[in-house]
């Protein structure tokens, strides 16, 4: 097997467009997926010597993460953690302290694992993936649309996700992650829950956004359980409803880490905890986060 560590986009791109070759960006899933006996490709090619995939920048209008940024320098990031404290949790619960210096957001999505634990909580913070194509290009995918099925993603071959694009903040804005696992660190989620809240001055929601992972193929973005949210001050009732729509969308699967039936009702109470957690760091802000 041949190692390739280029420095530049096209570079990479140019390799990964050959037969059986691999994204070698973290590492945190293809050496043991390899050593558990999935077949070997001929070539790796490391992404972490690319300037552009390994920056954390901030404009006015959105921060841009490159995908292989170690998740270390993410909750490293007081700046970042501030304005999505959700995001950056989420990204902190990807394997342990010595992984975190090598596990990416890149990664954990390309990995395209149900129970990914960042991925819902950059879909309800409507986190973009930039992709560099075989031509030379980029194309644009909004985050939950990259997976198409544990293990499968919609690349097509020779692409790769550069960096990943979210707008900032509204003022008033607060996200949660939450999830449950069969330990107390270093397990995959067995449900986990991502939600976001605007509030305006009086403390009613204005915008939401829940999704779900480990409960289906992909994560599930529950519309149902945002309406639920929206025109509420998170009361019980708007609380209950969302938990219910969030139990409703679930389509998990029977396995050693729990059933049909506990996913199911883990999903609306973890949905329930974290929708209380953003509201109240929505309201914690009394400002634009900028």
């Amino acid at each position: 097997m041949k190692y390739f560590a280029p420095s530049t986009v096209e570079e990479a791109a140019g390799l990964l467009a050959q037969p059986n070759t691999k994204v070698f960006a973290g590492a945190t899933d293809v050496i043991p997926q390899i050593r558990a006996g999935r077949p070997e490709p001929e070539a790796l090619v490391d992404l972490k010597k690319i300037d552009r995939l390994v920056s954390v920048q901030r404009t006015d209008a959105k921060w841009v993460i490159g995908a292989a940024t170690p998740t270390a320098r993410l909750t490293g990031n007081a700046e970042l953690a501030a304005e999505f404290p959700g995001l950056v949790e989420a990204a902190g619960l990807i394997g342990s302290d010595q992984v975190q210096s090598r596990s990416s957001l890149g990664g954990n999505l390309c990995n395209a694992s149900p129970a990914a634990d960042s991925v819902p909580a950059m879909v309800v913070n409507g986190v973009r993936a930039v992709i560099a194509t075989p031509g030379g290009g980029t194309r644009t995918l909004a985050v939950e649309d990259v997976p198409a099925g544990p293990g499968r993603t919609n690349l097509v071959p020779g692409e790769f996700v550069v960096e990943l694009e979210v707008d900032r903040a509204p003022a008033r804005t607060g996200d949660a992650y939450l999830r449950l696992i069969p330990r107390t660190e270093m397990d995959i989620a067995v449900v986990g829950a991502g939600v976001r809240v605007t509030l305006d001055e009086s403390g009613t929601v204005t915008d939401a956004r829940v999704a779900l992972g480990a409960v289906a193929p992909t994560v599930v973005r529950v519309q149902a359980a945002e309406a639920a949210l929206i025109g509420s001050k998170l009361d019980d009732a708007a609380l209950a409803a969302a938990a219910a729509a969030a139990s409703a969308a679930c389509n998990p699967i029977d396995d050693k880490r729990g059933t049909i039936a506990y996913r199911t009702h883990v999903a609306g109470v973890l949905t329930r905890r974290a929708a209380v957690i953003a509201g109240q760091r929505a309201a914690e802000k009394n400002g634009a986060s900028r």
